[in-house]
């Protein structure tokens, strides 16, 4: 059963029709907030909502216009707006030297564009004065990638590494703006999703590994305490959303079983 904190937060999670977004909005459901899915997959995203109580718009990250409709659709329908959990990204593995342009621009605009337009809308909306104007929380997807090179996925990292220093610039300027919204990124290493299964075969493609299998045991061996579930992160989104963070900001939260330690 949901606490009285969640239950008078209204969240907005991207690209939550799988993977990573659908747990963290489902954790979020289950803390008993009104959470609010968007996903460019109409069907899935649908779907995946409907499977849990929650509402549903469809949503391209990289288009303005489109945070603009969401967020005032958002406020409307549900009277404010408490939490942006900026969730929503792909990955494209190529070597530097064979990375077309157009690729390269395309992670960085669902990445780095889509976490730039939500952070904006967010504060702007969340800040007194604000369509909701009652302060709130932005989480931030990164990756481990936005902390180290990975090789075979340099669009990726330069993306991630956007996402970090973003965030951290829009926690300062939110604490000295006094807008009442902490700004923090979690930086999860490979998540057993199907975007992390796509890191694993891009290794064989790549040719850094010889199969899939060998691949696999290579990542493994990466992370001291084996691979993360999408429950740990949902378990970590909603601790920084949550009154027991009120005093983090501007933060990276590195959940990778160990990885960067070494």
């Amino acid at each position: 059963m949901g606490s009285n904190e969640w239950k008078v937060k209204v969240v907005l999670v991207t690209g939550a029709a799988r993977g990573l977004g659908a747990a963290i909005a489902g954790n979020l459901v289950e803390a008993g907030a009104r959470v609010v899915l968007t996903d460019i997959d109409e069907a899935a995203g649908s779907a995946t909502a409907g499977a849990m109580g929650a509402a549903f718009f469809r949503h391209d990250v990289t288009s303005e216009a489109d945070w603009e409709r969401v967020i005032e659709s958002v406020v409307e329908t549900t009277g404010g707006l408490d939490v942006v959990v900026n969730n929503a990204g792909i990955e494209t593995a190529a070597l530097l030297v064979d990375c077309e342009l157009r690729d390269f621009q395309r992670v960085m605009a669902v990445n780095a564009d889509g976490c730039f337009l939500g952070t904006k809308w967010a504060l702007r909306v969340m800040r007194p004065g604000g369509a909701s104007g009652r302060g709130g929380v932005v989480v931030n997807l990164s990756s481990v990638a936005g902390l180290v090179g990975v090789v075979g996925l340099g669009s990726y990292c330069a993306a991630k590494g956007a996402v970090r220093l973003l965030t951290k610039s829009a926690a300062l300027e939110s604490a000295r703006l006094g807008y009442g919204v902490r700004v923090n990124s979690i930086h999860p290493a490979i998540i057993k999703t199907d975007m992390g299964a796509a890191v694993v075969r891009s290794m064989t493609e790549l040719g850094l590994a010889p199969d899939v299998e060998a691949a696999d045991a290579l990542i493994r061996q990466m992370h001291p305490m084996g691979y993360g579930r999408p429950e740990d992160v949902a378990e970590a989104v909603r601790y920084l959303a949550s009154a027991s963070g009120r005093w983090v900001n501007g933060a990276e939260l590195v959940l990778d079983g160990g990885l960067t330690a070494g």
